[in-house]
């Protein structure tokens, strides 16, 4: 390890069980484990809707081992490199605030997923997000919930000097994941985007980007927090509650304002569902037009309910997207920048953590983070 002068110790908050409580704990610093790891002193990190699915024993196939350090959207400032850094590692230096997801931590380099480079957001042959061999920081490995980290050189990306790390973190995962689906859509400036769950998490910085992008964009929620968030947004997207509005009838004003006459021309070009409710999904089907598209990021674990009336008479595509390569990362993160794309957030100290989880729990909308700094 480059020298670098280190406490041995660190504050964490450990997961010792399921649905139980963090524990406050103060724990070794993690080692540098191969030549492509850098050693960052955490300076922020965000709470994920995954982040209560794994502490409720719901991750599956494989739940995580205790103790567990969760979190995999955060941010912090290198201190330490190994002695033989890699090339990958050679590109930061200590003292650069780089942004972290918590995926593709080790990748095989060697799997199909690895040297495939024809996915619209491929990365280096090589390493692959998608990799089903790589551990993922905060789910399979330790994360962000402590002061100090051990992350992939390959996976980081180095923060624009205008964004803060505690407006770093929620792009890290929110920002990456909805970002991506929203470059799955395809779509051109002035086509018609919905996004259902408008006011949580991925949401509002989905209206955020979307509007930047030069989309057409509808936002829908069905709560008062985040419907209230989402309007408070600077942003041009017309902001819906599905408790009262029909969404065949926004489909027939919609129609109109485009002077269209052909009911299978009238609607969103795209949709992106984020909540897990079938409603909210439904919903989203109901505003698509003829041959529109379907990104479902969510993942209930029943699933949902598809009809296949939409993918055969009205040519509904469906298609998933988990989250987005470490290119379309560095992209974010610079149209971030561009556009003053930011979450609306809530900080917390680390001791607070779980604090910040009871009010996860109230859905109010927008981000909930740990700053290390508090």
């Amino acid at each position: 390890m480059a020298e670098t002068t280190l406490p041995k110790e660190m504050k964490a908050q450990v997961l010792e069980a399921f649905n139980q409580p963090y524990a406050l704990k103060t724990l070794p610093i993690p080692q540098l484990a191969s030549n492509d790891d850098l050693l960052i002193k955490v300076d922020a990190a965000s709470y994920c809707h995954t982040d209560a699915v794994l502490a409720s024993g719901q991750m599956r196939p494989n739940p995580p081992s205790f103790p567990h350090i969760s979190c995999h959207e955060f941010a912090g400032t290198v201190v330490s490199l190994s002695d033989s850094p890699s090339t990958a590692a050679k590109q930061y230096r200590v003292g650069q605030q780089v942004g972290v997801p918590g995926r593709a931590y080790h990748p095989c380099g060697t799997c199909f997923e690895c040297q495939d480079t024809s996915r619209q957001d491929s990365d280096s042959v090589g390493y692959s997000v998608y990799c089903s061999n790589a551990r993922n920081n905060g789910i399979s490995r330790n994360g962000g919930f402590a002061e100090y980290a051990v992350v992939d050189a390959r996976q980081v990306a180095l923060l624009p000097e205008s964004i803060t790390p505690v407006d770093a973190a929620p792009l890290m995962c929110a920002g990456v994941t909805i970002f991506g689906a929203l470059k799955r859509c395809n779509l051109s400036r002035g086509q018609r985007v919905g996004i259902i769950g408008a006011g949580g998490g991925l949401g509002h910085l989905g209206l955020q980007f979307a509007t930047a992008m030069g989309l057409k964009t509808l936002g829908v929620d069905a709560a008062d927090g985040p419907l209230q968030l989402a309007k408070s947004l600077r942003t041009k997207a017309e902001i819906l509650d599905a408790r009262t509005q029909n969404a065949e009838a926004v489909v027939q004003r919609l129609g109109a304002e485009d002077g269209e006459t052909n009911a299978a021309n009238m609607g969103l070009d795209a949709v992106i569902v984020l909540p897990e409710a079938q409603a909210g999904f439904d919903f989203g089907m109901a505003l698509l037009k003829h041959h529109g598209v379907c990104v479902v990021v969510s993942f209930p674990e029943a699933g949902f309910h598809v009809s296949a009336r939409d993918l055969v008479f009205r040519d509904i595509r469906i298609i998933g997207s988990l989250v987005g390569g470490n290119n379309t990362l560095q992209e974010m993160l610079e149209f971030a920048a561009k556009h003053e794309v930011k979450a609306v957030s809530k900080t917390f100290a680390l001791a607070e953590l779980n604090g910040l989880v009871e009010e996860y729990h109230k859905a109010a909308g927008g981000k909930l983070v740990v700053d290390m700094s508090l």
